[in-house]
């Protein structure tokens, strides 16, 4: 008489193997695949003449030409330095624009021969400051390119924001209104109001003065 004797572990360890498995542990991590490294950006913020008056229009034109010509990878963003100010017209403050380099576009691009190009071919656009036909112009420096963008000052819906060329301590001289040509020191600057407090001497004594940033400058 033949006895069968089942085994039990055995039946239960092999069927836990996965077919092409053989000897190899079932929780073995494959090996890591190095990832390709992305390219490096050649994009530099560079600063172009441009006819003075066109400036909106020929961002547009630049940016419509980037995209026909397939330049994207080339191209990063055209910038027209603005700062905000207050006036006041009819007797009422007003928000404007006010382009702080009349003239000129901060362009962010790879500078080769295509993008040149590109430019040189587009109308009211001049050369890239700082180049000449045989050297190419010199990137921004970063504190430049900081300074540019930290002027890009943006409105919020229902507030009217202002950015100032001074701060407290600074010498200021007033342009307009009743102190117009007059000097002074920044004491404080009230910006909820949208306005300097400014140390004037009326009459040999030291007055505070509120007026409205537009009203002075740096000296």
């Amino acid at each position: 008489m033949v006895i069968m004797i089942e085994s039990v572990g055995m039946a239960e360890e092999t069927d836990n193997l996965e077919p092409g498995d053989g000897n190899k542990p079932p929780n073995e991590a494959a090996p890591d695949i190095p990832s390709t490294p992305p390219p490096p950006d050649n994009k530099h913020w560079y600063v172009v003449k441009v006819q003075s008056g066109r400036e909106e229009s020929i961002k547009e034109a630049i940016e419509r030409r980037v995209k026909i010509e397939g330049l994207g990878e080339h191209f990063g963003q055209i910038i027209i330095p603005v700062e905000k100010v207050t006036e006041m017209r009819g007797g009422k403050r007003v928000v404007k624009e006010r382009k702080l380099y009349p003239g000129y576009l901060m362009v962010q691009v790879e500078y080769n021969d295509r993008i040149l190009y590109l430019f040189r071919e587009t109308s009211g656009v001049g050369d890239f400051v700082g180049g000449s036909l045989n050297h190419p112009p010199q990137p921004m420096k970063p504190h430049e390119v900081e300074r540019m963008l930290g002027s890009q000052d943006k409105l919020v819906p229902g507030e009217r924001i202002t950015k100032p060329r001074f701060d407290r301590g600074d010498k200021v001289k007033v342009k307009d209104g009743t102190f117009a040509g007059m000097d002074g020191e920044v004491k404080e600057l009230l910006e909820a109001k949208g306005t300097v407090r400014v140390e004037l001497t009326i009459f040999g004594r030291q007055v505070p003065v509120d007026l409205e940033y537009w009203q002075v400058e740096p000296v």
